[in-house]
C-alpha cells in the first residue's frame, strides 16, 4: 500500500512529493503466525445501538487479545536470552521477576526514524523469490549489495525481501507458516554479516526473519541469537514488502514506533518506508 502527499506542509520539508509505503500488515483474526503466540483476537463488547442516548447518539467499541509477536511486529531484546543471559549478560530469568522486562522490554524501544535499505534478495540471485527454505548467506546479501548500489551502514534498518511474503493472505495459513515446506530467511552467517555493519534493526517478510529448515518450524533460531542477544539488534517480522520491492525502491526513511508496553517482549507495529521526490 502506498500513499502519495500532496498539498502537504511535509512537502516544504522533503523539497518535493512524497511517497509512502506501509509496510504493516493488517490485522485480522485467523492471520497466519508462529504457533508459540497467543492468536489475534477482535470483538465489539458494544454496538452501534446497543445502548443510545436520549439525542440519538452511539458509539461502538472494542476489545482486542493477542500475542505480542503476531502479525507485523517488533522484537524487544528481552525477547530471546541464550544460557540464561539477556543482551548485556543480564540474568534472564532474575529479569522477569515481576511479570515484566524493565531493561529490556518494548518500552525501552525508542521510536525509529532511520536510513532504511531494503536488499532484494530473490532479485539479486536471478529468482522471483526464494525456494521454501531457502538459507540467505553473505554471498547473497553482498550480490544485493552490489547489484542495488546500496550498502548497509552503521545505524540502518536493512529489510530482507524474500518474496515468501505472497503467502500471507494464502487460504491455507499454514504455506505461510511453513512448517512442511520450510521458510527462506537469513543464516547465521548472514546475520552475523548484519551485525558486522553495526545495524540498529533488521527486517523481513516472513514469519520469523531467518531461515526455517523444512519440518523444524521454531526449534533453532541462531539468527536472533546473534542479532538479539549477542549484538542488540531489533527484529520486526511479518512485513510487507512486495510494493516496495516493485518499486525498485531500495533506499528510504525508515519509520516505526513501536507500542510503549511495559516490559513486554515485543509490540505490534506498523513500519513505514517514506520516499522523496515521487
Amino acid at each position: 500500500m502506498t500513499t502519495a502527499t500532496k498539498g502537504d506542509p511535509l512537502l516544504r520539508i522533503a523539497g518535493g512529493g512524497l511517497r509512502i509505503y506501509d509496510l504493516g500488515r493488517p490485522f485480522t483474526i485467523g492471520m497466519p503466525q508462529s504457533p508459540n503466540h497467543p492468536p489475534y483476537w477482535h470483538t465489539l463488547p458494544r454496538r452501534h445501538g446497543d445502548r443510545v442516548r436520549a439525542d440519538g447518539g452511539s458509539a461502538a467499541n472494542d476489545l482486542i487479545s493477542m500475542g505480542t509477536h503476531v502479525g507485523t511486529h517488533i522484537d524487544a531484546l528481552a525477547h530471546v536470552s541464550q544460557d540464561g543471559r539477556l543482551y548485556g549478560g543480564g540474568d534472564a530469568a532474575a529479569a522477569g521477576v515481576g511479570g515484566r522486562y524493565e531493561e529490556l522490554g518494548a518500552h525501552t524501544i525508542e521510536p525509529i526514524v532511520r536510513r532504511g535499505v531494503l536488499l532484494d534478495v530473490p532479485a539479486a540471485i536471478g529468482e522471483r523469490h526464494c525456494a521454501p527454505g531457502y538459507e540467505i548467506t553473505p554471498a547473497d546479501l553482498e550480490t544485493a549489495v552490489q547489484r542495488q548500489g546500496t550498502a548497509p551502514e552503521a545505524g540502518d534498518v536493512v529489510l530482507i525481501r524474500s518474496g515468501w511474503g505472497r503467502h500471507f493472505d494464502d487460504p491455507d495459513r499454514n504455506v505461510y507458516i511453513g512448517q512442511d515446506s520450510g521458510v527462506p530467511g537469513v543464516s547465521e552467517a548472514g546475520a552475523r554479516w548484519l551485525a558486522e555493519r553495526r545495524v540498529h534493526a533488521v527486517g523481513a517478510d516472513t514469519i520469523a526473519f531467518e531461515r526455517l529448515a523444512p519440518g523444524a518450524g521454531h526449534a533453532a533460531l541462531p539468527a536472533h541469537r546473534v542479532l538479539l542477544v549477542e549484538h542488540g539488534i531489533y527484529i520486526i517480522e511479518a512485513m510487507a514488502l512486495e510494493d516496495l520491492a516493485a518499486a525498485g525502491v531500495h533506499e528510504f526513511l525508515f519509520v516505526l514506533s513501536p507500542l510503549a508496553l511495559y516490559g513486554a517482549t515485543g509490540s505490534p507495529a506498523r513500519p513505514l518506508a517514506v520516499v522523496t521526490g515521487a
